[in-house]
């Protein structure tokens, strides 16, 4: 008796995360869009999404919605609270109105929160970063931040999204845990892998119980920090079958990097250092002109870049997943396909091109104009953009005034 493979199914062919099935199997990445404002929706955000929305992708995803008024990387980035959820309403509608999906990011930005130093910064152990210490999280702290993640996922669903994407990655809270490197706890969440992955297991625990099967979850997790002594692949493979096993995540994201040690092996390509300078807090600009090559390395760009890891997690679980990284051309979407990847996510070519999805599957010829200059990457602080289209700020001259809000009275603002 033979078996046959399954067909290799079309990157534009409907696509199933859970309850949620997608019109086409393309997502919009996570980008910090630096277009909330005060932990607010802000017209200019729904319009940002509203636009890869209409250039054809599947799902768009919100980046970086906080789950705790800490655990922010800037003081405008989306906060979970009731008050934000009119306005979330507000963009998740206009998504549905032009045919796609919207996914909800939520996390706790831990060691990588706060990058003026101000407030208090939780990590799993006391390390030196930046400006000054990071603040070892208590299980007190812990506690509260697992319910955090599970009073946020549901208000995602309040506010009308059909996903959430769980941060599990970039030396965010949960990936600092999961970090050997970062993680010097003698508790019950540091030492062996099982003790590191505890807390994420809990928050993808917690989520699930929260919102059920009533929207999709994903969780985005780190494959390598890229750091020496950090997580890598090997415990990433462990990881990512616990959560197949606790049942807690519909699909995987794989991503790369750590904010920070070292940002750039998520990103590879150039390193615009001038431009990162320009967009940092005073007391540290000048370190990074100095400085900045001790962190921000420069590693070659190429198509599918994460594909030679991503597909070792792909051949440990039977979960959907998503494949991230030099996502440009129709070629590398089929490479995807054919390696067994339901899904395949971009950033930087659709901060190039928003309607890239609409002329790729028009033309399948069609190639990102993107050249990974990267000089994207430091506008997410003034209104995420691409230099080569957009010089000036994406932000509008309503942004950061009572008429920028939207799905709020005056009163609320």
């Amino acid at each position: 008796m033979t078996t046959t493979s399954p067909p290799v199914p079309d990157v534009f062919s409907p696509g199933k995360i859970g309850p949620l099935t997608l019109r086409n199997r393309t997502i919009k990445a996570a980008t910090y869009e630096g277009l909330s404002h005060r932990g607010k929706v802000t017209r200019d955000l729904v319009d940002f999404h509203v636009r890869y929305a209409a250039g054809g992708v599947g799902m768009t995803t919100v980046a970086y919605c906080a789950v705790s008024p800490e655990g922010r990387t800037d003081k405008h980035q989306v906060l979970w609270r009731p008050e934000a959820l009119p306005g979330l309403r507000v963009l998740t509608d206009a998504v549905h109105a032009e045919g796609a999906a919207v996914s909800a990011q939520i996390g706790h930005a831990g060691p990588v929160a706060n990058p003026t130093g101000r407030g208090v910064v939780l990590a799993p152990s006391r390390h030196f970063r930046g400006l000054g210490f990071t603040t070892p999280a208590s299980l007190g702290d812990l506690h509260r931040i697992v319910r955090d993640h599970a009073a946020a996922a549901r208000m995602a669903i309040e506010a009308g999204f059909d996903a959430v994407e769980v941060h599990l990655g970039h030396n965010y809270l949960a990936s600092s845990f999961l970090s050997p490197k970062l993680n010097r706890r003698t508790d019950s969440y540091g030492g062996d892998l099982e003790n590191r992955a505890r807390l994420a297991r809990e928050i993808m625990t917690a989520v699930r119980e929260a919102v059920g099967d009533r929207i999709a979850i994903i969780a985005k997790m780190n494959m390598d920090d890229g750091v020496p002594g950090g997580f890598w692949l090997d415990e990433a493979i462990v990881v990512a079958q616990w959560l197949e096993a606790d049942g807690s995540v519909d699909a995987l994201e794989m991503t790369a990097g750590s904010s920070l040690r070292n940002p750039m092996y998520l990103f590879k390509g150039d390193v615009p250092l001038d431009a990162f300078a320009e967009v940092m807090p005073k007391p540290i600009r000048l370190g990074v002109k100095l400085f900045g090559r001790a962190l921000l390395r420069e590693y070659p760009y190429r198509d599918g870049y994460l594909l030679d890891d991503a597909r070792q997690i792909r051949a440990a679980v039977k979960l959907p997943m998503v494949l991230l990284g030099g996502i440009t051309n129709k070629e590398v979407m089929d490479r995807g396909m054919a390696e067994g990847f339901q899904f395949v996510a971009m950033a930087r070519a659709l901060l190039r091109e928003p309607d890239l999805v609409n002329r790729i599957q028009a033309d399948h010829r069609v190639r990102s104009l993107c050249n990974h200059n990267n000089r994207c990457m430091p506008t997410n602080f003034t209104g995420a953009r691409c230099v080569l289209v957009d010089r000036a700020t994406t932000r509008s001259q309503t942004w950061g005034t009572e008429a920028g809000y939207v799905g709020a009275s005056t009163e609320d603002r």
